[in-house]
């Protein structure tokens, strides 16, 4: 009997595909079709704190000297309007989303003041959740701002909501670090029981015509997961956090890719929205039949098994397989013509 089951926050999860934070989650039969289909956790959609500052006239931004003389960085940010209705709503829907299922509820937070995270962090534990994914959507416009203190905030902040929660934290973050390693060193140290690789930034775009800037939303592909496979590979052993990645994940492949470069849990919203929830059941069968075919009994062992420090040649996951990858590519070329 192949066993698929992980650990993840501290808590028992039956397999390792976790959906990621999406507006599928508003709706409380998805929730319930996620887990017939066989999700082990659920995500639910973020808590946007500028929604509700919106709403009371009362905007604040995270970072003090960040975007608040920059009106383009809130572009970045996704359309509130519609997304969720407030605090209470949300509150109350996520307690009933916990009351519907049998798999844990990871609440997501998106704030921009330091008093709201902690606030609002503190109201999802109350209304049930099983855990927190902080998802820190943050687009450092201000030519002024060091990257020392980009990253400082991000490290109080996990202070700070671990501070006041007593259930997991989880810390969903860019690439977009000088030196990842020491961010998710310092994130591990602050408290963060996991990090989440890697948020994905919905870039803005041109209307020619209209001469305006226009939201433009692409779903991931498998070729997104790349760059987190080779970063969670690099960073496991080196940090107590668990891992989680996020980003590029659609089939069955890409999950036991997952695992092996050590990642607890895969999770995945885009291939949701392009095949139906109904498409965890055809991953979850892809994994089992390779690992029938390969002689994996679990999971578990395979996590780690392709990481940096396990493979025979590490600097695969360095600057060395850079020349190796430009060399090999134009050879190739080369025999072709």
């Amino acid at each position: 009997m192949i066993d698929l089951s992980t650990t993840y926050l501290g808590l028992d999860l039956k397999n390792p595909v976790v959906v990621s934070a999406s507006p599928l989650q508003k709706e409380l039969d998805a929730v319930r079709q996620m887990e017939d289909a066989g999700a082990s956790a659920v995500v639910m959609n973020s808590l946007f704190e500028e929604q509700i500052d919106l709403e009371s006239g009362e905007l604040n931004r995270f970072l003090e000297q960040g975007s608040e003389s920059f009106a383009e960085a809130l572009r970045y940010l996704p359309d509130l309007e519609d997304y969720n209705h407030g605090p209470e709503a949300y509150l109350k829907h996520l307690t009933r989303v916990k009351e519907a299922v049998r798999i844990p509820v990871i609440a997501s937070l998106n704030g921009s003041s330091m008093g709201g995270w902690t606030r609002y962090a503190k109201m999802m534990q109350d209304a049930g959740a099983d855990a927190i994914e902080l998802n820190t959507y943050y687009v450092a416009a201000n030519p002024e701002l060091p990257g020392s203190q980009v990253e400082q905030m991000y490290f109080d902040l996990v202070q700070q909501v671990k501070s006041v929660v007593r259930i997991p934290l989880a810390v969903k973050l860019s690439h977009f670090f000088t030196s990842i390693p020491h961010v998710m060193h310092k994130l591990d140290t602050a408290g963060a029981d996991s990090l989440v690789l890697f948020n994905r930034f919905y870039q803005p775009d041109i209307d020619l015509e209209q001469l305006e800037v226009v939201p433009r939303l692409a779903l991931s592909t498998s070729y997104e997961l790349l760059l987190r496979l080779s970063w969670v590979a690099i960073l496991y052993g080196h940090i107590k956090a668990d891992m989680a990645i996020t980003g590029g994940v659609h089939t069955g492949e890409d999950v036991l890719k997952s695992m092996m470069v050590g990642a607890r849990v895969a999770m995945m919203t885009s291939a949701l929205l392009e095949n139906g929830v109904g498409h965890i059941r055809e991953v979850l069968r892809q994994v089992r039949d390779w690992m029938e075919e390969h002689e994996y009994e679990s999971i578990r062992q395979m996590q780690g098994s392709m990481s940096r420090r396990s493979v025979p040649d590490p600097v695969t996951y360095e600057r060395a397989n850079y020349m190796r990858v430009l060399s090999s590519y134009t050879a190739k070329k080369a025999a072709a013509g």
